[in-house]
């Protein structure tokens, strides 16, 4: 059951994505020949109006071919008015970042749900004091809760480490012990650690873990929207810092998952509840905007290069070499693909 869902989540995302270019290519003018979820054999096809709308047999992505333009073959244009070859550049670059702009929109969205539906949270209760720890001199306990830190309350265990990894020097910090108020002043260790990355990174931390007290809060409209805003800023820069990391080598290639990973992490994360499903989808959703949006032929991003190009010199991009660029982007992707597939075999064998 969980795969069925994670390739119908796969499935839906990647529509938004092509709906988005749909939708825009559309407003210009432009006639869509083929819009297809899926590659491969046509499980299902039906005529409506000009476009062809289809699912095929290998849910690995989707497309929409728009006339005048061919991925498979560049130098295939038409130079009706109806085409996207007939389009200003800056109205095809707005088409091509329709799609990537449809899966940051769909992350968005479900955040807000998210938050509209309740964030799990952490009551800040202490469970254990180590040894010799910060915390530890200053008498903090088990079972005491933080009400404030530095001055700012304290509702969820996650405010406690953002704000003693943001203080400089001592930490003014005000808990409740049974029926007593108490306030102390601790001084943080600075530690170094390694964040998923690999880099090394430095830490202020006390010594404390929480007690396993959880709440569901519920953010009200304007607080979850700002929360929605913050998550897929937070999870773009992360998609790219990682790409960025796999490019210069400091990220292992054997990182590099595939669909195999993708539909697994989803069906469990379907298990795990609605709420970590829905996180699961929009991190799925902004990685495949972010995707599309690198400058590698075959992708929008390649695209919108072709168009910057055109748009700064005046000239199209010649078309031997959109047609040798885009070969070498599809072989770049394909060989992608295949390394995921194959690390995601490695990872089921290990």
């Amino acid at each position: 059951m969980g795969t069925i869902v994670a390739l119908i989540v796969l499935s839906i995302l990647i529509f938004l994505h092509e709906l988005g270019h749909f939708l825009t290519a559309r407003f210009f003018g432009v006639k869509v020949e083929v819009f297809s979820i899926g590659f491969g054999k046509k499980l299902f096809s039906k005529r409506f109006g000009d476009t062809q709308w289809s699912i095929s047999a290998i849910p690995l992505g989707g497309y929409v071919k728009m006339k005048g333009q061919d991925d498979s073959d560049p130098t295939k244009v038409s130079y009706d008015s109806d085409s996207y070859s007939s389009k200003k550049p800056w109205q095809k670059i707005g088409i091509l970042l329709a799609g990537p702009f449809a899966n940051f929109v769909t992350a968005f969205v479900i955040f807000v749900i998210m938050a509209s539906i309740g964030l799990p949270r952490l009551l800040p209760y202490i469970a254990d004091v180590a040894p010799n720890s910060p915390a530890s001199i200053a008498k903090l306990q088990k079972d005491d809760k933080i009400l404030s830190i530095n001055n700012q309350e304290v509702k969820y265990w996650y405010q406690v480490g953002e704000l003693i990894n943001s203080s400089n020097g001592m930490v003014d910090m005000r808990i409740q012990r049974d029926d007593k108020i108490i306030d102390l002043t601790i001084e943080p260790k600075e530690v170094t650690i390694k964040n998923r990355f690999n880099e090394e990174i430095k830490r202020h931390i006390i010594g404390i873990s929480p007690e396993l007290k959880q709440v569901t809060q519920r953010l009200n409209p304007i607080d979850a929207l700002s929360y929605a805003y913050d998550e897929t800023i937070k999870a773009s820069k992360m998609i790219f810092k990682g790409i960025q990391k796999m490019i210069v080598g400091d990220v292992d290639t054997k990182e590099i998952g595939g669909v195999i990973s993708i539909v697994d992490i989803t069906s469990k994360a379907s298990n795990a509840g609605i709420l970590a499903l829905l996180f699961f989808t929009a991190i799925i959703s902004v990685n495949l905007g972010v995707l599309n949006l690198l400058p590698i032929p075959a992708l929008d991003g390649g695209h919108i290069m072709f168009n910057l190009y055109e748009m700064i010199s005046g000239k199209e991009a010649n078309e031997k070499v959109m047609y040798y660029l885009t070969v070498a982007g599809w072989i770049i992707l394909l060989s992608l693909m295949l390394l995921g597939v194959y690390n995601d075999i490695n990872r089921i064998l290990d």
